[in-house]
């Protein structure tokens, strides 16, 4: 069984509605509610999954992971159509229209100038900030689901990984199962570092949803701002083992055997504004050593040398930044730490 509907998230200061789509296939169903559609799953309807995709609106890649996967599910691909449901999935390709429209990483800080970035906000509130709108209406999707994925997408130069919580079995089975060759944990609250409570990283929505009990992953994907057929293959493979990992589809996903790493403790940064020079072989999977040479930060002007930017730890290159111009205290190379869990 497949329905979708429009679901009106909030409203501009003219009174147009910011609407998006809500697609459900298998046992569930949308019915009518008192501020639109809701999702109605019957008593033995079985395990339910949540994805979204383009909270940030430049990460397309993910919608097309699920206009891809929304083709399998119905049969629109007759060579791997999957139609035997044992549950509901519940997927948003476009879960932030005003940053979709904007091919932005934020939105506009006319329309929400106190939580510009929608994965900073939620559950969210019915009566807060735009962000905090949409959040909040498309909350009782995903807090009815037993598993979650939030599909994002990194720089061309982003190694691709799913981070998930750190501790949290079912977290790690569930990023496992999405099968990614990296997988990123990540702390949370007393055991994270400041940067947890410096970027209010207890509004992403993966914490949110975790803290409520519900398995929930991130995988960022390949490139942002471009369809790349690499990229969406990895996403929708990888949530069709979500899907069989969750008994909403029948079989068993493929099994695991990458790297798992800390998430944000590697990062290499600016130390000073100029011109980033990485080193001319560093590239993303490389493994690299404390104290290692990534490359260096110099003054366009002088030529001076500002910066000698190493490696603080053993670990894998996971993103080098390969726009030139940064800023004092931009990253430069990402090092993920491997970790045993």
């Amino acid at each position: 069984m497949y329905d979708s509907r429009e679901l009106v998230l909030a409203r501009l200061p003219s009174g147009v509605p910011i609407r998006t789509t809500v697609h459900v296939y298998g046992e569930g169903t949308l019915v009518d509610g008192e501020k639109g559609p809701e999702l109605d799953v019957p008593g033995d309807g079985g395990p339910v999954v949540y994805a979204q995709a383009a909270q940030h609106g430049r990460e397309v890649n993910g919608a097309a992971v699920l206009r891809r996967l929304h083709e399998r599910l119905t049969g629109g691909n007759s060579e791997r159509g999957e139609t035997e449901f044992r549950g509901t999935l519940v997927s948003v390709p476009v879960a932030d229209p005003l940053t979709f429209d904007h091919v932005s990483y934020t939105t506009p800080e006319s329309l929400d100038s106190i939580n510009a970035n929608m994965n900073r906000c939620w559950p969210g509130d019915p009566e807060g900030t735009l962000h905090e709108r949409m959040a909040a209406r498309l909350w009782p999707f995903a807090s009815a689901a037993d598993a979650v994925v939030d599909l994002h997408t990194g720089s061309p130069n982003m190694l691709t990984h799913t981070v998930y919580m750190r501790g949290d079995e079912e977290c790690r089975e569930l990023a496992e199962a999405f099968g990614t060759d990296l997988l990123l944990a990540e702390a949370a609250g007393d055991d994270a570092d400041t940067e947890w409570a410096e970027r209010n990283f207890g509004g992403k929505f993966r914490v949110a949803a975790t803290r409520e009990g519900i398995p929930t992953i991130t995988p960022e994907l390949a490139h942002s701002r471009e369809i790349v057929e690499g990229a969406v293959e990895t996403g929708v493979d990888g949530m069709v083992g979500v899907l069989r990992s969750e008994g909403v589809l029948a079989g068993d996903p493929a099994s695991w055997d990458g790297t798992v790493a800390r998430n944000h403790l590697g990062r290499v940064t600016a130390a000073d504004s100029g011109l980033f020079r990485p080193e001319p072989d560093l590239a993303i999977g490389d493994e690299v050593a404390d104290g290692e040479r990534l490359g260096e930060v110099y003054d366009p002007s002088t030529f001076e040398t500002l910066q000698v930017a190493e490696a603080d730890r053993d670990g894998i290159v996971y993103s080098v930044a390969r726009e030139s111009t940064v800023t004092a205290g931009a990253t430069l190379v990402g090092v993920a730490e491997r970790i045993e869990e």
